[in-house]
């Protein structure tokens, strides 16, 4: 059984996450939204995000400003504010402490996450959530799918990340869930163990290397 886990990083956008909410629900999925701190400050974008939340979604840390990988640096005062001040703007609307860092187009490796980091977010008993397919949905707004379906194939479980941000490849999320739907895949709200080396600050898992 081929599992399926949907995860959408940088938006809320006002332009384009009632649209996602509103085929989500339609399909009766769920996912989890890793939010920006910085963009959780405009109020229309934080009620986007309130409601996400209220229809079942999990919301998640996605770094304050969305502009330093984590595996440059050691600082620990850059560390703190791009994951603790991030977690302090999402307040009430995190979903336990879910961080996703930020990876420079979704590549997995040592630049994602430094010694201070990992220290910071064991300390902060956070839950660092990873992924397994990236399909550059901002790059090809309408060919995305493809090999989104691509790596749901090759693998047991998929965690995708996609961008729920005004780039038009959002249009095509229902033909995505369809074809995989009728390809039998199984949606999970859960995160495959594999895409989650750290659980509520313990290391149980590989980190990017």
């Amino acid at each position: 059984m081929r599992r399926l886990t949907l995860s959408f990083d940088n938006g809320p956008s006002r332009a384009v996450t009632p649209g996602v909410l509103d085929v989500l629900a339609s399909y009766g999925v769920t996912a989890t939204f890793f939010v920006c701190g910085r963009d959780v400050a405009e109020p229309a974008r934080r009620d986007l995000v309130a409601r996400a939340k209220a229809a079942g979604h999990r919301i998640g840390n996605h770094t304050l400003t969305h502009t330093i990988e984590l595996g440059t640096t050691d600082d620990a005062t850059v560390v703190a504010r791009e994951i603790g001040d991030a977690q302090d703007a999402l307040g009430d609307l995190a979903t336990e402490r879910f961080f996703r860092p930020y990876g420079a187009g979704g590549v997995l490796g040592p630049r994602l996450l430094g010694r201070e980091a990992v220290r910071y977010l064991c300390d902060g008993a956070y839950t660092c959530v990873l992924w397994n397919s990236v399909p550059r949905d901002w790059e090809d707004p309408e060919g995305w799918p493809e090999r989104a379906l691509a790596d749901v194939e090759r693998q047991d479980w998929t965690l995708v990340v996609l961008h729920d941000v005004p780039t038009g490849a959002m249009d095509a999320l229902p033909r995505f869930l369809n074809r995989a739907r009728h390809a039998g895949v199984t949606f999970a709200s859960e995160l495959p163990p594999s895409c989650v080396p750290i659980v509520r600050g313990e290391v149980v898992g590989p980190l990017p290397a």
